[in-house]
């Protein structure tokens, strides 16, 4: 019989480790997508986000119709590291993502759910870190009903769901007058950054193309946001590559990735500038060039190149879909905040020769269409000069034009093509020398120092 050991069992300090966790590497809108994931796992149809500004009082709520929690299912979904099984296809993971997510933004995170389309009951339990910094224990509160604000119990007052609200914005208004114009105006911008991120890394369930079979509605603040398709499918000059399956070995036997890669169009091929410049994503165009990797349909990386490449202006129309499932999760080394992967080794060497045929076919269609471009403008300025030749006024003023748009700007001070081309090659020599993150602290600074400046060179 083998001799008992002595144990002893180490609880983590509460305060202390609580804190930590609130650093796994979440910002604002990576933080609500996380909570989001958890509202298309419940089979919700409908999230709406909303954000009120007031001060220190400002709150974040998100809302979905899904099929809701008991009070018992919250308490485990509370639990750092909760012990639920997973679907194949589930955009969870660790049993981390509401925790982790919610409280890298705010130190009070209530829960609220309903269940029963027929009975109003509703549960709540709430993590607040004054209360752990008091009492230095892993404690939820079980909020009685008297006790629940009307911001967290209204979207259950006519159907069950699940409500996410997060108080005490602490990461989010970080500024020492919370009701000050700064903080209001960084609140707004932080609205806007949230559409955008959101439009695309839910495209597919927005647009109805993932594979499940309920179409997301996603609304911030009573506003439908509609998807964003980094592929710009809708442009007939798109062109579009087959799409490709490739095997990797993984610790539990071979896997597959799906890739399907396309070039998007130069601008002079688009529809029309509003589409371009949409198209263009919110990192702009050499930036997100490269993988959009999905891991079930939800978007985890947006642009670059997973080091495989560096980006380059002549390759920016290139970009590529990379599609795993989370049984390849350990492969592409998922962090938690659902924000990273590192592409497995034996992909990286399969993926080395669609890369290749891939950007050299971008350089191609870009070099196409500037050539076309310049003998248009070409054609343009020659026209110009034999309009004005029967006339020395008329000449002087066509030359004075010309001197003009080659400095980028037209009569009435927009950017022209010339200016769009000074803007594209300074982003590509600060990405040569590594330089372009410093690039884009300068081009901020520029957009608040000398707006009109910037605007003329914003590629």
């Amino acid at each position: 019989m083998a001799a008992s050991r002595n144990v002893v069992e180490v609880i983590p300090s509460a305060k202390r480790l609580i804190h930590s966790l609130r650093d796994l590497g979440y910002d604002f809108v990576s933080a609500v997508a996380d909570i989001i994931d958890n509202s298309i796992a419940a089979k919700a149809s409908e999230v709406r986000v909303d954000l009120h500004f007031d001060g220190a009082e400002s709150w974040v709520r998100i809302a979905d119709n899904g099929r809701g929690m008991s009070g018992t299912e919250i308490t485990e979904a509370m639990r750092f590291g909760s012990e639920r099984d997973y679907a194949t296809d589930d955009l969870g993971k660790f049993g981390l993502g509401l925790k982790t997510a919610s409280l890298s933004q705010c130190s009070r995170l209530t829960v609220a759910s309903r269940t029963d389309r027929d009975s109003r009951r509703i549960e709540s339990r709430q993590w607040d870190l004054a209360h752990i910094n008091r009492t230095n224990r892993w404690e939820i509160v079980n909020l009685a009903a008297e006790k629940r604000s009307d911001e967290i119990t209204a979207p259950l007052q006519e159907r069950p769901g699940t409500v996410v609200l997060w108080e005490e914005l602490d990461r989010v208004l970080g500024y020492k007058v919370p009701w000050g114009d700064r903080a209001r105006n960084g609140f707004l911008k932080t609205t806007e950054q949230l559409e955008q991120h959101l439009a695309m890394v839910f495209h597919r369930f927005l647009s109805g193309e993932a594979r499940r079979k309920k179409k997301l509605s996603i609304h911030i603040n009573g506003t439908k946001i509609e998807p964003w398709d980094p592929f710009a499918r809708s442009e007939k000059a798109t062109l579009k590559f087959d799409s490709d399956q490739i095997e990797i070995q993984t610790d539990s036997g071979r896997g597959l990735v799906g890739y399907k890669a396309c070039i998007l169009p130069a601008q002079s091929q688009y529809s029309s500038r509003r589409n371009f410049d949409r198209d263009a994503g919110p990192a702009k165009w050499n930036a997100q060039q490269g993988f959009y990797i999905y891991r079930a349909d939800r978007m985890i990386q947006s642009g670059g190149w997973s080091y495989m490449r560096t980006p380059d202006e002549h390759t920016k129309l290139a970009r590529a879909a990379i599609d795993f499932f989370p049984d390849l999760d350990s492969a592409f080394q998922l962090n938690v905040a659902k924000g990273r992967v590192t592409l497995p080794l034996e992909l990286r060497t399969q993926l080395k020769e669609h890369v290749e045929r891939l950007t050299k076919r971008a350089r191609e269609v870009y070099s196409q269409a500037a050539r076309t471009d310049s003998h248009a403008s070409h054609a343009s300025t020659s026209t110009a000069s034999s309009g004005a030749s029967g006339n020395g006024r008329h000449q002087h003023s066509a030359s004075a034009s010309t001197r003009s748009n080659a400095a980028g700007e037209d009569r009435s001070g927009s950017a022209t093509t010339t200016t769009m081309k000074l803007g594209s090659a300074l982003d590509a020599a600060a990405t040569a020398i590594g330089e372009i993150r410093a690039w884009r602290r300068i081009k901020k600074r520029l957009k608040i120092d000398n707006p009109e400046a910037a605007d003329a060179i914003d590629t």
